[in-house]
């Protein structure tokens, strides 16, 4: 029998890449968006829930605490399908002692970034308290084509294609976890079609630091530089021992896959 996937807001970057993905690996997909407020009544096959707010959080609340909690519940709640899996965010593991997916994690509410981590942490909360057929996955930085603008990958692509010069605004030594989209959406539906529920990890498992990409940039002709004093962010490596175990390593890398985006970035513009 032909598989069936719902996309719940897969309208956007992970979703229409998802949609791709599942259609040529002869899935019968779904696309509703997040604008929808309707639950549909007819059973559902494995929905991936791919709704949610990103880079404009911070001006968007409600917006935020809507798409990650309260929408999320009422699929939860009234729809009918095979499993769930509810993408997540590894940002969430700021500040913690560990990136395991059983690790503890801290929040403060007084912080403006926590709204995101907190609205990810109770929509990871009540997924795992619903009883029903549930993943959790949490997602590292995601690249790809057509990746959001607001992205920080996409603005240093786009920098360096139309001006062959990029200024980056964190300290060399910034670093953080990268992971193409290629590897995402082959790794998303055999999370969904796999027996086991509860929280996974899907990153590289190594930081990529700015530094790093700007080597990349500088060998094929993009002038680079950083500012003075540029804050320091680094991100904690992510676990991904979990995963991998079951479905083994990632395939793709960023700094190897940077001239092919710079290339893609280029005939976009």
């Amino acid at each position: 029998m032909q598989r069936q996937a719902t996309l719940v807001g897969g309208h956007g970057f992970v979703g229409r890449h998802l949609d791709a993905y599942l259609r040529a690996a002869a899935w019968s997909c779904e696309l509703i968006p997040r604008t929808d407020k309707e639950i549909p009544t007819r059973h559902l096959g494995h929905v991936f829930y791919c709704a949610g707010l990103t880079a404009d959080f911070r001006e968007r609340p409600f917006d935020t605490v809507e798409a990650h909690v309260s929408y999320l519940g009422q699929w939860l709640k009234s729809a009918k399908f095979d499993s769930l899996t509810y993408l997540s965010s590894t940002r969430v593991y700021a500040d913690a002692a560990s990136t395991s997916e059983s690790a503890s994690l801290l929040v403060n509410p007084g912080v403006a970034g926590d709204l995101y981590n907190l609205s990810k942490l109770m929509g990871e909360s009540l997924c795992l308290q619903s009883g029903r057929s549930v993943r959790i996955v949490r997602l590292s930085n995601v690249y790809g084509l057509q990746m959001p603008e607001q992205n920080f990958l996409a603005e240093i692509l786009s920098a360096a294609t139309r001006d062959k010069h990029v200024r980056f605004r964190s300290a060399p030594e910034s670093e953080k976890d990268y992971i193409s989209v290629r590897d995402v959406v082959a790794a998303l539906p055999r999370i969904a079609l796999d027996s086991c529920n509860g929280i996974f990890n899907l990153a590289s498992g190594v930081n990529v630091s700015n530094r790093m990409i700007a080597d990349s940039l500088m060998k094929v002709g993009v002038t680079c530089e950083f500012e003075a004093n540029a804050p320091l962010i680094k991100f904690p490596r992510i676990e991904t021992q979990k995963l991998e175990a079951k479905f083994g390593n990632r395939t793709c890398d960023l700094v190897q896959d940077l001239p092919s985006l710079l290339q893609h970035y280029g005939e976009a513009i």
